[in-house]
């Protein structure tokens, strides 16, 4: 048995067999729809069904089953039960094509324990656009790559990254060490649909874990010094003081945001640490109990993000203004 999936805003139709997902057949039939991890767990292929129904083998990290109630489904992982009628969110990724380039390596250093910081620089004839929030692709000798976001707002050729090390990473445990300055990579930028929606009108709170902090820290950036700025919270979660590697600049940012407040949490904070404690999604919890006219951004750890999803929602959030990133290390 097949099914006829058909996508609304591009007009694109093509089928699905039994068994596969809706990517499987998308993918097969050469119709481009925004993927990323291919395992639910950063939700980049995020759809609506507007018509027809699908179903989970396993019931995806990234969906909420409040989300999934009300037709959000993630094309990865979903398996059609009928003919589908599909929306796809029209986002960043959409409007600014990548391009594969050559990148010249401007600084290496160290942000904290395990986080580099890396700043690289485009060819001058090349017209470096990005959303705030997107990210580029390390074009690996081997073929593959990694993935790593922006985290600096788009001005000139020259971005910043802020890149976790994880232990055995074919990346970040053997390439990045030996990275210096003059060094070249091939990278294709931009990607992805996690990106900065200005014209949502709304405050706004950013909860982020670990070096989801980057993309958070581009859209913030491109919002300084903006008189529409909306008010905004970031929380940032942690494991210890030592890897909040940015603690005293975002301190700062409260001189060029407009109605700034930011809230560092550590999981497994040292006795003498004066904040707040926990995870961070509980204690945006603590502190909001009405969520509903807010625009979310999450960035960091799967698990932050699902438990944040259904936390937001019970507090009365809104599924179309929960925008998420999730970290999954599994290109690192």
């Amino acid at each position: 048995m097949s099914y006829r999936i058909h996508v609304v805003e591009t007009q694109a139709t093509f089928t699905v067999e039994a068994g596969e997902t809706v990517l499987d057949g998308a993918l097969r039939a050469g119709v481009c729809l925004a993927h990323e991890c291919t395992f639910g767990g950063c939700g980049t292929c995020r759809v609506q069904v507007v018509e027809g129904a699908v179903a989970y083998e396993d019931f995806p990290m990234a969906l909420t089953e409040e989300e999934a109630a009300t037709g959000a489904a993630l094309a990865c992982q979903a398996r059609p039960t009928a003919d589908l009628v599909l929306s796809v969110a029209r986002g960043a990724e959409a409007d600014i094509p990548a391009q594969r380039v050559t990148a010249v390596v401007r600084e290496v250093g160290w942000l904290g324990p395990d986080v580099t910081h890396l700043r690289m620089e485009l060819p001058e004839d090349i017209a470096l656009q990005y959303a705030p929030g997107q990210y580029m692709k390390i074009l690996l000798e081997d073929g593959t790559h990694r993935s790593f976001s922006m985290a600096s707002a788009p001005q000139g050729n020259a971005v910043d990254f802020h890149v976790r090390r994880i232990a055995g990473g074919r990346f970040t445990a053997t390439r990045l060490p030996t990275l210096q300055p003059g060094d070249r990579l091939e990278v294709e930028v931009p990607h992805g649909s996690f990106s900065l929606r200005k014209e949502d009108y709304r405050p706004l709170l950013m909860v982020a874990t670990g070096t989801g902090l980057a993309p958070i820290k581009s859209m913030l950036e491109s919002l300084m010094d903006d008189p529409d700025c909306p008010p905004v919270s970031l929380y940032w979660g942690a494991r210890s003081a030592a890897d909040l590697y940015l603690h005293n600049e975002i301190a700062a940012w409260g001189e060029r945001l407009y109605d700034f407040q930011y809230v560092p949490v550590l999981s497994r904070a040292e006795d003498d640490w004066q904040g707040r404690r926990g995870h961070v999604q509980q204690a945006v919890s603590q502190d909001h109990g009405d969520l509903s006219e807010h625009a979310i951004y999450l960035c960091g750890s799967p698990n932050m993000i699902r438990d944040a999803r259904q936390t937001f929602v019970a507090l009365g959030a809104q599924s179309p203004f929960i925008y998420a990133d999730s970290f999954t290390f599994q290109h690192a």
